[in-house]
């Protein structure tokens, strides 16, 4: 029972991870129906930005809780500024254009992010500083659990919380909700929509920022190449949610690290990927749309 709790811990950390991640893939495609395949070198680019941060001693002294809450805020902010970047300069010139172009600009970022990575910090892998997070474990019923494991998951989940608030409670929720229904009908409405799909560009790319923090932080290293993997995973997080599905990411982000954790542990590690995408093909045959279902308008 132990090894059980100590795996699903892990597998709720690392869907945590996944779930963040997908969460930017899927309000960018509930708005625009595109797949912002440079989301995954902006996660990239927060768990290094994190590195920097860390490294230069700014946030020495302020305790571990403290010091990762406002560390995650200083990468969430300058990932929200190169999110929005992304889009004034990517993405909106070809906002008339034919979906391919747009998907075409995608992968342009994405490899111009990879490589600018690349070149700034080297193609080695990076090695986060240890002193911010003390290695040790807390006792959660009697099972000792890694204090890395339970910050990286409360962090996750309260930003799914803050989110999800965000999206059903506020006036820009509403109106990024009425902006993912129907373009031309919020624009009737006097929604600006540019200034909405702005705002998912830098929310999302955000949330991608904070999830690249907390891999450094949980796993230790980071390298330039390694948003390929992730948001790969958090990709088949949002399509087995329900793609346009902002709680379907998370419980599929959630869910898929779990499947991972325990198919590790209980079948064999170097199976763990097939396990989970064998999962996800089962879901889909049964449930093509995901577990929630995608969110589409429904055109009268």
């Amino acid at each position: 029972m132990e090894q059980l709790a100590l795996q699903l811990t892990n597998g709720l950390a690392v869907g945590g991870i996944y779930a963040l991640i997908a969460l930017g893939y899927t309000m960018v495609y509930g708005v625009l129906k595109l797949i912002n395949f440079a989301h995954s070198d902006l996660f990239t680019l927060g768990a290094y930005l994190g590195f920097t941060l860390l490294a230069s001693k700014l946030l020495t002294g302020m305790g571990a809780f403290w010091g990762t809450i406002i560390l995650a805020m200083m990468v969430m902010g300058m990932i929200a500024i190169v999110g929005a970047l992304l889009d004034r300069v990517a993405y909106r010139p070809l906002r008339e254009s034919p979906r391919l172009s747009a998907v075409v600009s995608a992968l342009g970022a994405s490899i111009f992010l990879q490589n600018a990575i690349m070149l700034v910090y080297g193609a080695r892998y990076q090695v986060y500083p240890q002193d911010i997070l003390p290695r040790m474990a807390m006792d959660i019923m009697g099972v000792q659990v890694p204090l890395v494991r339970v910050l990286v998951l409360c962090i996750s989940l309260a930003m799914m919380a803050g989110l999800y608030f965000f999206i059903q409670r506020t006036r820009i929720g509403t109106a990024i909700r009425a902006a993912a229904i129907d373009q031309g009908a919020a624009r009737l409405m006097g929604i600006d929509v540019n200034r909405v799909i702005l705002i998912v560009f830098m929310v999302g790319p955000a949330l991608g920022g904070a999830a690249g923090l907390l891999v450094g932080l949980y796993y230790g290293q980071i390298n330039f190449a390694m948003g390929w993997g992730y948001g790969l995973k958090a990709f088949t997080a949002a399509i087995l949610g329900g793609i346009g599905n902002i709680p379907g990411a998370m419980i599929g982000g959630l869910l898929l690290g779990v499947i991972e954790s325990l198919g590790a542990a209980y079948v064999s590690l170097a199976y763990k990927d097939a396990i989970a995408f064998m999962v996800l093909i089962l879901i889909l045959i049964f449930r093509p749309t995901g577990l929630l279902g995608e969110r589409v308008a429904e055109k009268v």
